[in-house]
Protein backbone atom coordinates (compact mmCIF):
# COMPACT_ATOMS: atom_id res chain seq x y z
CA UNK A 1 0.00 0.00 0.00
CA UNK A 2 1.15 3.31 -0.81
CA UNK A 3 1.24 6.32 1.73
CA UNK A 4 1.80 10.14 1.41
CA UNK A 5 2.87 11.84 4.60
CA UNK A 6 3.34 16.16 5.21
CA UNK A 7 5.72 17.71 7.20
CA UNK A 8 5.15 21.16 8.82
CA UNK A 9 7.64 23.59 10.86
CA UNK A 10 7.04 24.43 14.43
CA UNK A 11 8.82 25.85 17.22
CA UNK A 12 8.85 24.88 20.72
CA UNK A 13 9.71 26.71 23.85
CA UNK A 14 10.46 26.25 27.13
CA UNK A 15 12.35 28.14 30.41
CA UNK A 16 13.41 24.28 31.33
CA UNK A 17 15.21 22.75 28.31
CA UNK A 18 15.45 21.32 24.59
CA UNK A 19 14.57 18.49 25.16
CA UNK A 20 10.90 19.89 26.86
CA UNK A 21 10.89 22.44 23.76
CA UNK A 22 10.08 19.55 21.79
CA UNK A 23 7.90 17.40 23.98
CA UNK A 24 5.62 21.26 24.12
CA UNK A 25 5.51 21.51 20.44
CA UNK A 26 5.04 17.87 19.68
CA UNK A 27 2.36 17.27 22.46
CA UNK A 28 0.53 20.68 20.98
CA UNK A 29 0.47 19.38 17.61
CA UNK A 30 -0.84 16.14 18.32
CA UNK A 31 -3.99 17.90 20.03
CA UNK A 32 -5.34 19.00 16.18
CA UNK A 33 -3.41 16.58 14.11
CA UNK A 34 -3.97 13.24 13.32
CA UNK A 35 -1.39 10.35 12.56
CA UNK A 36 1.64 11.71 13.80
CA UNK A 37 4.16 9.82 13.24
CA UNK A 38 7.98 11.75 13.32
CA UNK A 39 9.88 14.64 13.68
CA UNK A 40 13.04 15.99 12.71
CA UNK A 41 15.03 18.66 14.88
CA UNK A 42 15.88 21.24 12.81
CA UNK A 43 17.65 23.81 15.02
CA UNK A 44 18.66 24.37 18.71
CA UNK A 45 18.75 28.51 20.34
CA UNK A 46 17.84 30.34 22.93
CA UNK A 47 17.32 33.66 24.26
CA UNK A 48 19.24 34.96 27.15
CA UNK A 49 18.50 37.76 29.75
CA UNK A 50 20.45 39.38 32.01
CA UNK A 51 23.21 37.14 30.93
CA UNK A 52 21.61 33.74 31.58
CA UNK A 53 19.89 31.68 29.26
CA UNK A 54 15.97 32.77 30.06
CA UNK A 55 14.30 30.19 27.04
CA UNK A 56 15.08 27.20 25.20
CA UNK A 57 14.07 26.91 21.42
CA UNK A 58 13.69 24.13 18.76
CA UNK A 59 12.92 24.55 15.02
CA UNK A 60 11.79 20.94 14.37
CA UNK A 61 9.33 19.38 11.72
CA UNK A 62 6.45 17.07 12.81
CA UNK A 63 5.50 14.44 10.22
CA UNK A 64 2.04 12.80 9.42
CA UNK A 65 0.28 10.70 7.42
CA UNK A 66 -2.34 12.01 5.01
CA UNK A 67 -5.56 10.58 5.22
CA UNK A 68 -7.33 8.96 2.42
CA UNK A 69 -10.99 9.51 1.62
CA UNK A 70 -12.83 6.35 1.80
CA UNK A 71 -15.82 6.22 -0.67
Amino acid sequence: MSRVYKKIELVGTSTESFEDAVKVAVERAARTLKHLLWFEVKELRGAIRDGKVSEFQVVLQVAFRVEEDVE
